[in-house]
């Protein structure tokens, strides 16, 4: 039988023999991440890099739990102290494997983000299928809900799921016209959302239950309008800024974040792999025009002595309104790919030449 302390042994030896370099510090350790200034009067995770949990999650390909538990030792050795994850993602499995990850970890030692929006009821007829993105899930099914009870019952399976009393951020979840089951009524849901979601998860982070919440979509729209209606703290803004796609997201939603002093989480800051190599883009097709600024944007990389990837990530971090990006990771070897993008150093002129190309917007931030 296979023991979590034998999983987390073969991780260490995995993550040694990883044939990627890894920046060290002097005590042989690797090289500290970037952080946060967490005086401020709204939550923030500390660390600028998390882990997403979609991949644990058995997005687009089923993730054994060995590899999902190896991946998470390797981000955490790697010095990642933020993970998100959701119900949604596996219906209730990347949740469960988190849960049994930190069930260990000294809890003050790091910051948990989930979802709500989707509370999950047990189904047997759903088992072993693949729903939507999800290779492998368990016999549950989703049901919508944004009502204050919804989102209180959805927070309590949570907390269950993984073994919590607390949560220190929820962002409410594809509520969002990109969302194939709203559409054009995600107007509906959202006006569910403002009377019951929004102030029940004011109440919460008054009760000491979470410390900060906001949305998490894969649009602007949802976002803009919450600030107006709502107290949140953090967003969770996913595809919509990164070096391939960020025009409006840099001219309609920088300016409003900053106004109410509330700060970004970047979800698929690596547009869903595209910007690591795969063949999808945003959970969709490629779109053609995206593949040829790709292809130029890496050419430029690799003539400046970095790679695509790396100049992916950290053109987001750049950007002060982001707190964290939270790229995925299905191996431990993507998990320490991420880490050294986060550490390396990129020459300014290659930010240049992408000004000078006009791959990138004249007002964008990069890195000093």
């Amino acid at each position: 039988m296979t023991t979590r302390r034998s999983l987390l042994g073969a991780a260490a030896g995995l993550v040694a023999a990883a044939s990627v370099p890894t920046a060290r510090a002097q005590s042989g350790r690797p090289a500290p991440l970037p952080s946060n200034d967490s005086s401020g009067r709204r939550f923030r995770p500390k660390g600028k890099l998390g882990m997403g949990g979609t991949q644990v999650g058995s997005n687009h390909f089923r993730t054994p739990a060995e590899q999902a538990a190896m991946t998470l030792q390797a981000s955490w050795d790697e010095g990642v102290r933020y993970f998100d994850t959701s119900p949604w993602y596996g219906l209730g499995l990347s949740e469960r494997r988190f849960g049994t990850f930190f069930d260990d970890k000294p809890r003050d030692e790091w910051v948990l983000s989930t979802k709500v929006g989707r509370v999950l009821v047990p189904d047997a007829r759903v088992a072993g299928r693949k729903v939507g993105n999800w290779a492998q899930v368990p016999p549950m099914r989703h049901e919508y809900d944004y009502t204050a009870a919804g989102v209180r019952r959805s927070i309590e399976q949570s907390l269950q799921r993984m073994g919590l009393s607390q949560i220190d951020i929820v962002f409410v979840h594809d509520l969002s016209p990109d969302n194939g089951d709203m559409g054009e009524r995600w107007t509906e849901y959202f006006e569910q959302a403002r009377t019951g979601a929004f102030p029940e998860l004011t109440r919460m982070r008054e009760e000491g239950i979470i410390k900060g919440w906001g949305m998490g979509v894969n649009t602007l729209e949802p976002i803009l309008r919450c600030l107006e209606v709502a107290d949140p703290d953090i967003h969770l803004s996913a595809t919509q800024y990164s070096i391939a796609k960020h025009a409006d997201a840099l001219n309609r939603l920088m300016p409003e974040v900053k106004r109410r002093g509330v700060s970004l989480v970047s979800g698929a800051p690596l547009n869903d792999g595209f910007l690591a190599g795969k063949e999808r883009f945003n959970y969709g097709p490629v779109p053609a025009d995206m593949r040829a600024k790709r292809a130029r944007i890496a050419a430029l990389a690799q003539e400046h002595g970095t790679d695509l990837r790396t100049a992916a990530l950290q053109f987001v971090l750049a950007n002060p309104n982001f707190s964290s990006i939270i790229p995925g990771a299905r191996s431990p070897t993507q998990a320490i790919q991420n880490a050294n993008s986060v550490r390396a150093s990129i020459a300014p002129e290659f930010w240049a030449a992408l000004r000078r190309e006009r791959l990138i917007e004249a007002n964008a931030p990069v890195p000093a």
